[in-house]
């Protein structure tokens, strides 16, 4: 016996036609479920361009409710007609409040629940705590059709007890949508050491990651002075160890996507007993700032 089950990552370029980046997400979406996937992943905040490059108040009108948001709304009906797992992010607006946001909707179109981002960035062009509240849900692990998955945004991808948790919390799959490029601030290329840290919390905790991330470049105006960021795609899926096996191109709109046997990966994950090693009484300097 065995449960399979198909995940794939997609990457797109945004503009400010909300609509054609729905679409474009869509076309994807439905060409990767026509080739078998069961759960896939869309990048970051792909409704608009990445507006957090600058402070403008401008851009709080860009907040919605859930049940108000017009990506989630669509994809509801298109979950459900290609039976498939689909998170979507979003700019959520929650009474005073605004999140960076995932929904989770199930294969039958239901929305399981939201996810907001734990971690939040506050550097040029990063500039997200100037839009977006942290986290007020705490770390989430989702029930799907397919598998349980855990979802981190962006940030959360860099810090190893975010993955940790929603491991512990059952996840079978970790997904992290993002949206990163250029590094003008400390002048590097961050591709690598993106992509190590995320093989990192897949082979500490034995299974499969999935990032998506966006392309193409962006420039946000703000009073008639403009920021621009490269955004570098390279989106990529891990298996069970930590290894890189399928990864997408720097600057192409594509999926990618890989076949898991949950049930084999659960098994080795026993074998390896590095949670039955744990020693969470010993971890008490991780509720410290160090």
């Amino acid at each position: 016996m065995m449960r399979s089950v198909t995940v794939a990552s997609t990457q797109i370029a945004c503009t400010w036609d909300k609509q054609d980046n729905i679409d474009k997400a869509t076309a994807l979406v439905t060409e990767a479920a026509k080739a078998g996937a069961n759960i896939i992943l869309l990048q970051e905040l792909f409704e608009t361009p990445y507006f957090c490059q600058v402070h403008d108040f401008e851009y709080f009108n860009l907040a919605t409710e859930v049940e108000h948001n017009t990506a989630i709304n669509h994809f509801k009906e298109l979950a459900k007609s290609l039976e498939v797992v689909l998170p979507i992010s979003f700019y959520e607006k929650s009474g005073n409040s605004m999140f960076n946001s995932v929904t989770i909707i199930d294969a039958d179109g239901e929305i399981l629940g939201t996810y907001r981002k734990t971690h939040i960035p506050d550097g040029i062009p990063y500039a997200e705590k100037f839009y977006f509240t942290p986290s007020d849900t705490g770390f989430k692990v989702w029930n799907t059709e397919y598998g349980k998955i855990g979802v981190g945004i962006c940030w959360d991808q860099w810090f190893p007890e975010c993955a940790r948790s929603m491991a512990l919390m059952g996840a079978e799959i970790l997904l992290y949508p993002t949206a990163i490029g250029d590094e003008p601030t400390l002048n590097i290329n961050s591709t690598g050491h993106w992509q190590r840290c995320m093989q990192g919390h897949s082979a500490a905790n034995l299974m499969p990651v999935i990032a998506s991330n966006r392309i193409g470049e962006e420039t946000i105006s703000q009073n008639g002075t403009d920021s621009t960021m490269q955004f570098y795609g390279s989106s990529f899926i891990t298996d069970g160890r930590g290894e890189i096996i399928q990864e997408a191109s720097t600057d192409k709109s594509e999926f990618i996507m890989a076949t898991f046997d949950l049930d084999a990966l659960a098994e080795q994950r026993r074998q390896w007993g590095v949670f039955r090693d744990r020693r969470p009484s010993m971890y008490g300097t991780l509720l410290t700032h160090g």
